[in-house]
């Protein structure tokens, strides 16, 4: 069994956070130590405990996310920090980037986007990009109907979709801005949701799919 990355969350809105800690729960290689509603609990709490990734919003009482990023940047050298935003302003990303933010995520965007950046940043692979964040939460690759039938995220149903159109696992993390690892992960999340077993019966899928 593999072990699992040490999770802390800080957002000063407890229904949302207490939402994002039972999605992260479900995934048997991450675990979420505790919920903060301020960014000084939540540095009291890792200055104690051993946490690989913290989670945390900008806007919050007491210490805010810059802060936050700050001080685990200067003290606690081996813990990532994941900012979960809900503003897609470039100038906003730059600053998290500049203060040592390790990845920016999209309040809005799919779920899976958040729990495969969490890998991402955990194993020192994720590519940090504003173009990224803002493909998170494109509703362009929705399909709702195909995404309600076999259960795919908007970014599988993406990267399917480039699939279908040839591209290999280098281009598509090269264009998507993600790991090479990620991609491949996806790609069988894809096989197992659309019960296929090779590449060949995927193409043909995403063609009945008409992707």
């Amino acid at each position: 069994m593999l072990p699992k990355i040490k999770i802390a969350l800080a957002d000063d809105h407890k229904l949302f956070a207490k939402g994002i800690e039972g999605m992260l729960s479900e995934e048997e290689d991450l675990d979420v130590l505790d919920v903060f509603t301020n960014g000084q609990d939540l540095l009291a709490f890792i200055s104690k405990k051993h946490v690989d990734v913290v989670i945390t919003d900008m806007n919050m009482p007491v210490v805010d996310g810059e802060g936050v990023i700050k001080a685990i940047k200067k003290g606690k050298k081996d813990t990532k920090v994941i900012v979960l935003s809900m503003y897609d302003e470039e100038s906003i990303f730059k600053k998290c980037q500049q203060l040592g933010a390790d990845a920016y995520v999209l309040k809005d965007a799919d779920p899976d986007e958040l729990i495969y950046t969490i890998r991402e940043v955990h194993e020192g692979v994720h590519v940090m990009s504003f173009q990224k964040a803002i493909q998170q939460s494109n509703d362009d690759y929705a399909h709702d109907g195909f995404k309600d039938r076999y259960k795919l995220s908007k970014r599988e149903l993406q990267i399917l979709t480039m699939i279908k159109n040839g591209k290999i696992n280098r281009e598509i993390a090269e264009e998507l801005h993600l790991s090479q690892l990620t991609v491949e992960s996806h790609r069988k999340k894809i096989h197992s949701k659309l019960g296929v077993s090779s590449a060949i019966e995927l193409v043909k899928r995403a063609i009945e799919m008409k992707l």
